[in-house]
């Protein structure tokens, strides 16, 4: 495991009233966008508050509508504090993650939500490291405007690219996780064996407990783990 959070400096409790910043309401804004939310409610955070950004959600997704606004609450903020510039921040957590990869030369690499941003940069910054699997799950490294422009490195002509010391790159999504937009990262990214769908759970589709239950992961990590 490798741990970035207190990198963050998200604080632990986070109450589901926290209102984004306007830094981090331009990711809420985007994601919105891409989810196809109407223009009401993504145009932004001073004519649409979160509450009802996350009401539009939870519908569109059968979610529940206080875990949805605490969840975005809290997402969009470690993922402004990851990519916000200077990096040090950002530096820092991909150092931990290559630092935990170095020394334990996993087969497997598993990187979920926002984890899968900070591993990839994390091996795309140390190519020496050698991963004969990335599984990544419930991935946004495609999300537009909010995300993949702004990857290190950068996209060439809209398309990102397998680090070079991953062997095999296999990404799996839930049709119904709404961090995972789009759900199939090939079309953004070169060098993807696997892209694939799958069931990671109804209450939540994008915890980590449930992808790491489903049969999809499963069936992707038989080879690996026999």
């Amino acid at each position: 495991m490798a741990y970035y959070a207190h990198l963050l400096r998200v604080p632990v409790a986070q109450g589901p009233a926290d209102e984004p910043t306007a830094e981090e309401w331009e990711l809420v804004r985007a994601w919105l966008t891409e989810l196809g939310a109407p223009p009401t409610v993504a145009q932004g955070r001073l004519t649409c508050p979160l509450r009802h950004a996350a009401d539009w959600v939870a519908r569109r997704f059968s979610l529940d509508g206080r875990v949805t606004q605490a969840f975005i609450a809290v997402f969009f903020r470690e993922v402004a504090a990851y990519l916000r510039e200077p990096g040090d921040v950002r530096e820092s957590a991909r150092e931990e993650v290559a630092t935990a990869i170095a020394a334990h030369a996993p087969n497997i690499v598993v990187a979920h939500s926002l984890g899968s941003v900070v591993a990839y940069e994390a091996l795309h910054a140390h190519p020496g490291l050698r991963v004969p699997l990335l599984l990544t799950l419930g991935s946004p490294l495609g999300l537009p405007f909010a995300v993949h422009e702004r990857l290190r490195p950068a996209p060439v002509s809209g398309m990102g690219r397998r680090p070079a010391g991953v062997e095999t790159w296999v990404n799996i999504a839930d049709p119904g996780d709404p961090v995972a937009i789009p759900p199939r990262l090939a079309r953004r990214f070169h060098g993807i064996a696997q892209d694939l769908t799958g069931t990671a759970g109804h209450l939540n589709p994008h915890a980590v407990a449930g992808y790491l239950r489903s049969a999809t992961v499963a069936g992707a990590l038989t080879f690996w783990l026999t």
